[in-house]
């Protein structure tokens, strides 16, 4: 129903604001819970901004219980896959302990349903060409390690205490909606789009190909993005569900197309009409050939399936990061 009002946590952020956006013209009241630490306060734009920690658990349930959203959207965690590799313990901290502080809040206030942003990081190395969800879930890395926790979490508080949640796994979030001033700005930026654009804009000297040895269709590693609008969506859909009484469910949310690395840069090229300064190393270890998502379920379920294309994720990020308006962010590494 219309007017409903809808907590994002961590909405103050790249996912979290699109998805602020997109609930605000779905008609939801927008109610935005964030430290500022990584979020963005220009970003808060669709609603009422509350400033608080997710692991402050009296600040948060007072924040539940004066709004009494019908649903909550929980995006707070640390997401630098690699810098959960060199230290760990705030992973742990924010994206675990932070989880079971929300539930802890739910749980005192009539326990609004959830929808948690997950990771395809849970699944770890992959078995199969694309991955539903049933492939198993055996982490890389903390990072994943710290998403599958919290939704165990998320299942037991569902078994034990009828907390309702649904996960979204999504995998290569990419774009931004630069017509309603939301882009993409990570501490550190370690998505490949943007750091091809800051190549381009004397952010970075140049990008790094990582390994064209792959056993891809260009030797490049190939992985699924969805545009972040189309991520946005599938919230608002899963929102809606459990606000209507669902239990709630696992999903993958990608494309079911991956792009390789050579193709993104053609991309990026076609979009600025410059060339990338390039450089090539060696591929990482520990990165998979290719990530692709099976997002049937979703489909099914959720009546959700992504409309918009590549050109359509570069062409968004390309004006967002050569605007005036990114410009007043600090630059990437």
């Amino acid at each position: 129903m219309a007017g409903e009002a809808v907590l994002v946590v961590g909405g103050a952020g790249y996912i979290g604001s699109h998805t602020c956006l997109a609930l605000s013209q779905a008609g939801y009241r927008v109610v935005v819970y964030d430290s500022l630490i990584h979020g963005h306060r220009a970003f808060a734009k669709f609603g009422p901004l509350e400033i608080g920690d997710v692991r402050d658990t009296a600040r948060l349930s007072d924040v539940i219980a004066r709004y009494k959203p019908a649903a909550i959207v929980h995006f707070a965690a640390l997401i630098e896959a690699g810098g959960s590799v060199r230290d760990p313990a705030p992973f742990y901290d924010v994206n675990v302990g932070g989880v079971l502080s929300l539930l802890n809040a739910a749980r005192v206030n009539g326990q609004p349903p959830v929808v948690f942003s997950s990771t395809c990081a849970t699944y770890g190395a992959p078995l199969t060409p694309t991955l539903d969800e049933t492939h198993p879930q055996w982490p890389l890395n903390p990072y994943g390690w710290t998403k599958l926790a919290a939704e165990r979490m998320f299942a037991d508080h569902r078994t034990a205490y009828g907390q309702r949640s649904t996960w979204l796994r999504y995998f290569n979030a990419a774009g931004c909606a630069p017509e309603h001033g939301l882009g993409e700005h990570h501490d550190p930026e370690t998505h490949v789009i943007p750091l091809a654009m800051f190549s381009l804009l004397g952010r970075r000297k140049d990008f790094t190909l990582f390994g064209e040895d792959y056993e891809t269709r260009d030797g490049t590693a190939v992985r699924d993005y969805v545009h972040v609008l189309d991520l946005a969506d599938a919230h608002v859909r899963a929102a809606r569900q459990l606000i209507d009484g669902a239990a709630g469910d696992a999903y993958n949310l990608g494309t079911g197309d991956g792009t390789s690395v050579k193709e993104i840069i053609a991309a990026v090229e076609r979009a600025s009409n410059r060339k990338i300064p390039l450089v090539k190393a060696d591929r990482r270890p520990g990165d998979a050939a290719a990530l692709v998502a099976n997002s049937a379920k979703a489909a099914r379920d959720l009546g959700w399936r992504p409309t918009r294309s590549l050109d359509d994720i570069v062409r968004g990020a390309w004006a967002w990061h050569a605007s005036e308006e990114a410009s007043v962010f600090p630059p990437g590494p």
